[in-house]
């Protein structure tokens, strides 16, 4: 499936490893297999294996049929299973290739400036609503659930708010008010949707959202809260 890939894409996914921890001196590779995986293994092997579907390396279908297998995954030996036949992945009980930098990309991401946030979920549901503080920009980072960010009532720091993507299979909803705009432009789409029912342009109003980042089979939805639309509807009898 993935011997006739393109090496130099397959890149992306190198030096990364199933899982991280002390080895114990006896035991060898074969013991390594044997041994109990946690969530969060669990959790960076999912990782792995959204990145390959965004390489084109898997099908949704596998993607899913994996995934399965990784969640209910007891041992390292189960969970190497799903990433056996991907390039770029190094597994638990393997050296690593001689004389091969770890790229900056493998690097796992610093800590978020002061004046942002981030929305961290899998497999879950996340309301913002009510009085809650903005800040100037958001990070979003989910898998498999459903982000809904309701501006009406929100506390704004800056008139400009940006919100960065790199979301899986996940859905994003944004209420906001009848004077805002929003850009979602800057977003790569794959096999994702976007529905925008409000106002475009510059950030000429109280607030400007800007969407933008990688969204994978999910969809994201821009409106004003359902009496602003049943009130313009009204208005036009």
């Amino acid at each position: 499936m993935c011997g006739a890939c393109d090496v130099g894409n397959l890149d992306v996914m190198a030096g990364e490893t199933v899982s991280a921890g002390p080895v114990p001196e006896t035991g060898g590779a074969a013991g390594d297999r044997d041994l109990r995986v946690s969530d969060a293994e669990r959790e960076h092997v999912g990782m792995l294996l959204q990145r390959a579907v965004g390489l084109g390396m898997l099908s949704l279908g596998e993607f899913t049929e994996r995934m399965d297998t990784a969640l209910a995954a007891k041992t390292r030996g189960e969970l190497n299973a799903v990433l056996i036949d991907l390039p770029g992945v190094r597994l638990v009980g393997q050296p690593d290739p001689a004389g091969r930098a770890t790229p900056s990309y493998a690097k796992a991401p610093g800590p978020a400036p002061a004046s942002s946030a981030t929305i961290r979920s899998r497999i879950s549901s996340v309301n913002r609503k009510g009085a809650w503080h903005v800040p100037p920009t958001m990070y979003l980072n989910n898998y498999c659930s459903s982000v809904s960010l309701d501006f009406t009532q929100a506390v704004m720091s800056t008139q400009v708010v940006e919100l960065r993507m790199d979301d899986f299979c996940s859905s994003l909803t944004l209420i906001l008010p009848g004077a805002a705009t929003v850009d979602v432009d800057g977003l790569e789409l794959i096999g994702s949707s976007v529905n925008n029912k409000v106002r475009t342009g510059p950030p000429i109003g109280p607030l400007h959202v800007v969407v933008h980042g990688r969204l994978r089979f999910g969809s994201v939805t821009a409106k004003q809260p359902l009496a602003m639309q049943w009130r313009r509807l009204m208005s036009g009898f």
